[in-house]
């Protein structure tokens, strides 16, 4: 039961009230009373940060308003309201002085402060490597000697020209298909692919069979690749099509390997791009395993810190240790996880079992836990992860069995193979024939070249026969690099796994 002046006082309130008895419509409140309107005008604001009373607190002084009369019903009411600023936004000192900072720096540190703390690697990779207008992919021919890094197709015309062999043979053993979508994901400068196109150009009933796909964000990169394949646009029926003149294929390019038209047998390659997918890092802390994060110091510099609290991609990482053995789990203090290629792998085994056909991934990495691999190359230098983001290439191990399991699990019509090394890989392909049949019809100059390139896809470790510069001196990829393959179980193992 309500004391007797609360109760005058709603009842004095009711009918103005939208939804009160007898209400018909909302009505505006009534006009604050004079002696009310004066009181209040003449009470001091408060500017104190102590928090407004409490709905608990209000509940009590309503319980005792007959005992110390702050209100009263009919007969007026002392009121004292205190206004509490402290909520109130205090922006900081606007600088107008230039800011050195990058466009890319100056987005991933409004990130930080929007969201008032830390981001994970993933998404730092993912910014600095594919932001639309900064990353570092997005805009520029990052590849070959001029650019920051050499990859496989660029050392030698012999890799592309195996991949090749790889490739016509998978399609002999899915039956000679008269359709099939040849997929290359990152292509790069579209070097792969026009010396597997070159090489296989004699084989009429391959090439014919040929639906060109290129998975590639990068608008510049598109315009290399429409370059290197001697591509042209051909009028149809229906609008245009563009057809490379190194086999006649058509090519289409898509930003996803979602965006491939699916329904023909499938051929994928998948080369160093594995590396480049974003990835969680994860510490063993005291509190157990924290997800690695990027922060702003005091100095507006980024730096790496520890999440205090779990984060979402926990799931991955204890997806990733139930594969593990409790011997591998107990050796590392860091691990690295990638849902990106789990999500990639598992769209891959997807199409493979329903459209037959496989897959062949080559990348830098290792059959296990990936501990701490995250690194910068710019210039052909390793850099500072944090240092200038966008202005250098961020890639990190792949982990190979992770692949395997997401695949095995992801589909029952596939068999994972693999990995073996490059060196294997290349060598039971035939590279040792051809490099011995291109030697004999070539300059010495060409001859040198041939053995420096041959050299860094199958050899280990430095070149002995190297007699330049040391600094120039040949470093073997053969064993640095693995190959893996995920084919549909018809067309049983594949060549030369």
């Amino acid at each position: 039961m309500l004391r007797r002046p609360a109760a005058a006082l709603l009842r004095s309130l009711t009918p103005h009230i939208s939804g009160g008895v007898g209400a018909t419509c909302r009505r505006l409140p009534p006009p604050i009373a004079p002696s009310i309107l004066a009181r209040f005008l003449s009470t001091p604001t408060s500017t104190s940060s102590s928090p407004p009373p409490s709905s608990a607190a209000g509940r009590d002084e309503d319980a005792d308003d007959g005992e110390n009369p702050g209100v009263s019903g009919d007969d007026g009411a002392r009121l004292s309201i205190a206004v509490d600023r402290s909520g109130l936004y205090n922006p900081p000192d606007h600088s107008h002085e230039p800011s050195s900072d990058s466009e890319l720096v100056k987005h991933l540190k409004s990130i930080i402060k929007f969201r008032s703390g830390p981001i994970s690697i993933a998404e730092y990779m993912e910014e600095v490597l594919t932001n639309p207008q900064s990353g570092f992919y997005m805009n520029r021919d990052v590849f070959g000697g001029s650019g920051d890094f050499i990859t496989s197709p660029e050392v030698s015309q012999m890799f592309g020209e195996m991949i090749g062999v790889w490739a016509m043979c998978l399609w002999e053993q899915m039956g000679r298909p008269a359709k099939v979508n040849l997929i290359e994901l990152g292509p790069g400068r579209g070097t792969l692919l026009a010396d597997l196109l070159r090489g296989s150009a004699k084989f009429v009933d391959f090439t014919k069979a040929l639906n060109i796909n290129l998975v590639e964000c990068s608008p510049t990169l598109q315009k290399v690749q429409y370059n290197t394949l001697k591509c042209e646009d051909e009028p149809v029926a229906d609008g245009k099509r563009t057809v490379s003149k190194l086999c006649g294929a058509p090519v289409c390019w898509h930003a996803s390997l979602e965006q491939v038209p699916s329904g023909s047998p499938t051929i994928i390659i998948a080369h160093e791009f594995y590396d480049a997918l974003p990835i969680h890092q994860f510490q063993k802390a005291s509190r157990g395993w924290c997800e690695k994060m990027v922060d702003l110091a005091e100095d507006s510099s980024f730096r790496f810190v520890l999440s205090p609290q779990p984060t979402a991609s926990l799931i991955y990482l204890s997806k990733r240790c139930k594969w593990a053995s409790s011997e591998e789990l107990e050796k590392v203090e860091h691990i690295e996880v990638c849902p990106k290629a789990m999500e990639l792998t598992e769209q891959i085994t997807d199409r493979i079992s329903s459209d037959g056909g496989g897959a062949l991934i080559i990348d830098y990495g290792k059959d296990g836990i990936v501990s701490d691999s995250l690194q910068a190359i710019r210039k052909h230098k390793f850099v500072d992860i944090l240092d200038e983001p966008g202005s250098a290439d961020l890639s990190a191990y792949v982990d190979f069995a992770s692949i395997r399991h997401s695949a095995l699990e992801a589909s029952e019509d596939v068999s994972v193979h693999g990995p073996i090394t490059q060196s294997q890989l290349l060598g039971s392909l035939g590279i040792n024939f051809r490099v011995e049949a291109l030697l004999k019809n070539c300059t010495e100059e060409q001859a040198e070249a041939l053995r420096t390139g041959y050299w860094r896809l199958v050899g280990d470790g430095e070149a002995p026969f190297w007699e330049g510069p040391d600094d120039q001196t040949p470093i073997g990829m053969g064993t640095r690099y693995l190959a893996m393959a995920i084919v549909n179980k018809k067309q049983g193992t594949p060549v030369p796994f």
